[in-house]
């Protein structure tokens, strides 16, 4: 008969279980929000018949057009391209560039172990939304090339997600669409967006709470907000701002 176990060892067990538990929670990529990537997307008989399935290779041909059409010809895409060139990660689009299908609450991603941005196909149907995609996308690339980010440390995340927010989203009118402004606080709005579109980044991407993904944010947020590299300001709703940066490139240094 097998002896009890000491205190000593059942201590030494439920350390082990912390370990792992804690170890499991660091794996969480937020990988389940890309089945294609992880070669498990099987399409539902039901979707089909509702039309949001099924069409998977022509969803795949329409966004790599736009993918090709966004890499020729927005000003951004090309600056942040020529950005990543400068810092030694230069970006070729068969390689680093992916049109997958993906849950429907995410529109694209970065994958740093493989050094590959993923386009949601299902989602992100338009040339307008390609190119948010991969503007955002980019520039956690560029974190991970020129500033040696590790996407499993939290602070981190946090702060590559707000610096992409920052640089590529958030403006009056997106703040007050989701509730982040008012007209008696129009100067805070734009870093209350900010706040607010990297917690649900920082939450989707690993599983923590709220309360937990808001104080990493609170704590590197004045930091990170500041750092407007590689674009050098942020881009205002119907402004001229993408043409500037695309002509200011020089200045810094990139060959478009």
């Amino acid at each position: 008969m097998e002896s009890p176990k000491s205190n000593t060892e059942t201590e030494i067990k439920s350390e082990e279980s912390k370990s792992e538990s804690k170890e499991t929670k660091q794996e969480a990529w937020g990988y389940d929000l890309y089945p294609e990537r992880r070669g498990t997307f099987t399409p539902k008989i039901s979707n089909i018949l509702l039309g949001k399935e099924g069409k998977e290779n022509l969803e795949k041909i329409k966004c790599e057009k736009n993918v090709y059409h966004c890499v020729k010809n927005s000003p951004i895409v090309k600056t942040m391209m020529a950005a990543l060139k400068s810092s030694g990660c230069p970006i070729d689009i068969r390689r680093h560039i992916s049109c997958e299908v993906c849950d429907y609450s995410v529109s694209g991603g970065y994958d740093p172990q493989l050094n590959q941005i993923v386009v949601c196909q299902n989602v992100s149907t338009k040339e307008g939304m390609v190119q948010g995609v991969l503007t955002h996308e980019m520039i956690h690339m560029f974190d991970y090339c020129r500033n040696h980010l590790d996407f499993r440390n939290m602070e981190h995340l946090a702060c590559t997600e707000i610096r992409a927010a920052n640089l590529t989203h958030c403006s009056f009118l997106s703040a007050w669409s989701q509730g982040d402004a008012s007209w008696i606080k129009i100067k805070k709005a734009h870093e209350d967006c900010v706040k607010t579109k990297a917690l649900y980044s920082v939450m989707a991407v690993r599983q923590i709470g709220k309360l937990e993904a808001v104080e990493i944010i609170e704590k590197v947020f004045p930091k990170c907000y500041n750092d407007m590299e590689p674009l050098g300001r942020r881009m205002r709703r119907n402004s001229e701002d993408m043409h500037r940066v695309f002509r200011e490139a020089a200045y810094y240094g990139y060959d478009i």
